[in-house]
């Protein structure tokens, strides 16, 4: 038995992937149907462009099947519709106006929003990616790669700073300055207004050392809160911000967020 034929006109102000996947739905429920003939017109955004196609559909006696977010491009097809009997299906404007009318909220009529949605959100999750992989200087050929890199010595928000940073999509390494261990090659050959040197006071830096071995159950009195050794690191930080003309944030009386506030602000001036 030769099966029916549907042709179908696929008009997006996008990609035109939505709809094209609910056409796929569709169609596995009517075996019998051929609904294959499916002509795209994608990024249709004004009515120059979208009056030829709806005549050529009329023409053709195709289903008309649209994702418009646009208004005036959404009424253009009803009324062409209605003068003309073209058959059309409009997957957007229903469920929009439904909510328009219950919250009182006009929708953005962005064309290709749910992309630019998905782009943000994978965005968002290479840059965490990002900022574990490299971070507290485990692999220093990412310095190359990274919007940001942090230099502190230990327990200056080095860690906490990169995330929350790579939670607004920035690409950010670190690395702990130690006065022992040589400073990799790959400093000296990224921009220097990607290098952001953080830093504080002695005394606030040693309470800090100090809670964090108590909260691991370890001798609060170390080298590691010894006031002499943490002012020697926090000295040789100074030498290192120096070096690269580092932006420099006392981190002591700043939250995570407004020390990433200044970066951010420094680098788009």
């Amino acid at each position: 038995m030769k099966k029916s034929n549907v042709k179908i006109y696929l008009i997006s102000d996008s990609v035109g992937e939505t709809a094209q996947k609910i056409i796929s739905a569709v169609s596995a429920q009517y075996p019998d149907i051929d609904m294959s003939d499916i002509q795209r017109f994608s990024f249709i955004t004004d009515a120059e462009l979208l009056q030829p196609i709806l005549k050529d559909a009329l023409h053709d006696k195709a289903v008309v099947v649209t994702t418009l977010v646009n208004k005036e491009l959404v009424e253009l097809v009803r009324s062409f519709a209605r003068r003309t009997g073209l058959l059309y299906v409009d997957y957007m404007s229903p469920l929009s106006e439904i909510i328009e009318s219950t919250f009182g909220i006009a929708p953005l009529q962005e064309p290709g929003a749910l992309h630019k949605l998905n782009e943000q959100y994978f965005n968002r999750v290479a840059a965490i990616e990002f900022a574990v992989r490299y971070d507290d200087g485990k692999d220093p050929r990412g310095f190359l790669d990274a919007d940001y890199v942090l230099l502190g010595v230990s327990r200056t928000s080095k860690t906490p700073l990169s995330m929350y940073m790579a939670n607004k999509n920035h690409k950010v390494a670190n690395l702990p300055l130690i006065p022992e261990v040589p400073l990799p090659e790959e400093l000296n050959q990224i921009d220097p207004s990607k290098i952001i040197g953080l830093t504080t006071s002695m005394d606030s830096l040693r309470e800090i050392r100090k809670s964090r071995l108590h909260s691991l159950g370890l001798k609060e009195d170390s080298a590691y809160t010894d006031c002499d050794r943490i002012k020697a690191e926090l000295a040789y930080a100074n030498d290192v911000f120096e070096k690269y003309g580092s932006l420099v944030i006392n981190v002591e009386k700043k939250s995570i967020e407004e020390t990433a506030s200044i970066i951010e602000s420094v680098n788009e001036a």
